[in-house]
């Protein structure tokens, strides 16, 4: 008896497969390159002799190293003071922006939910139209938070994007007769969300952590609006306040007709600017690793099972 030989599993790929495996490949690598490549000169910059940036003579690897922009930027002691509130306002938006979004989402995506329509719809209407700045600042200090930490993190509470986002994940993610099966067990709504669909739910709570987390960290339009005690200052207005300085320090400078003093003055005022920007962006550039594989889990989940 003759035994036939097991046919290979292996794919056999083509040349056309071979032609779009590599344009796939250099693509990438294209985007990659514009990518990477002002993030590299960012950090050069900011330990390079301004004189080699200004002439365009560094323009990927540092030249003449000098860490005098970030001795400057770090001799302002209300720099500490920003970093240590923006911190703050981070983590307490950040969690104040969970508890109201995963609840709320979770709600919605029950179809049991009396009135989901009309909430949804009135949830909806709030991205198309905006109430305008003058309005919430008068809502803002008629509850009495301007000039507090609230007044940072209360307006941005939530986010309806964000809520729909969440929202999906739930209906597409969390079986029904998951949440079915508790109920027959005794289990209420609230032992129900906390014991069973959160614990189910970390890709989606690490991405609305980050979007949430980075718009805190970012956020200096509302200290601007709302804050005058500069010790509730964050890092953004602290570091917009030292950018602004430099640039005065030069005008007076030039109006005072120094040669010598207006070159120095603008050497420095190069040298801020771009050490200015690493400090702003290196913390969130850290974590973002350790959330990476959250993120992506949590941005792709729809896509995939959808």
């Amino acid at each position: 008896m003759k035994i036939k030989p097991k046919k290979s599993s292996k794919i056999v790929e083509t040349k056309s497969d071979r032609i779009f495996d590599i344009t796939n490949k250099i693509l990438v690598w294209f985007f990659i390159i514009i990518i990477m490549y002002p993030l590299i000169y960012i950090v050069s910059a900011s330990i390079s002799n301004p004189s080699f940036v200004n002439s365009g003579e560094m323009w990927l690897f540092p030249k003449d190293i000098t860490f005098e922009g970030f001795q400057r930027v770090f001799e302002s002691k209300d720099i500490w003071i920003g970093y240590r509130n923006t911190i703050f306002y981070t983590l307490l938006g950040t969690f104040i922006n969970l508890a109201v979004t995963l609840p709320c989402a979770y709600a919605l995506s029950r179809t049991e939910l009396v009135g989901k329509g009309v909430i949804m719809g009135m949830l909806i209407f709030t991205m198309f139209f905006d109430g305008g700045l003058v309005p919430t600042y008068l809502l803002v200090r008629d509850l009495g938070m301007v000039n507090t930490i609230w007044a940072m993190v209360i307006p941005s509470a939530a986010s309806v994007w964000n809520i729909i986002v969440t929202m999906t994940f739930f209906k597409v993610t969390i079986p029904r007769g998951l949440e079915e099966a508790a109920e027959v067990d005794g289990a209420s709504v609230f032992r129900t969300f906390f014991q069973i669909v959160l614990p189910l739910s970390a890709p989606i709570i690490a991405v609305m952590a980050l979007f949430y987390g980075v718009g805190h960290w970012n956020q200096y339009f509302g200290a601007l609006i709302y804050l005058t005690d500069r010790e509730l200052f964050p890092l953004q207005l602290i570091l917009r306040e030292i950018l602004i300085q430099q640039e005065i320090a030069t005008e007076i400078m030039m109006q005072g007709g120094n040669i010598e003093a207006i070159g120095e003055q603008a050497r420095i005022a190069s040298i801020v600017k771009y050490a200015v920007m690493i400090v702003s962006a290196a913390p969130l550039l850290i974590a973002y690793p350790f959330l990476q594989r959250f993120f992506l889990k949590g941005v792709m989940i729809g896509s995939v099972k959808g």
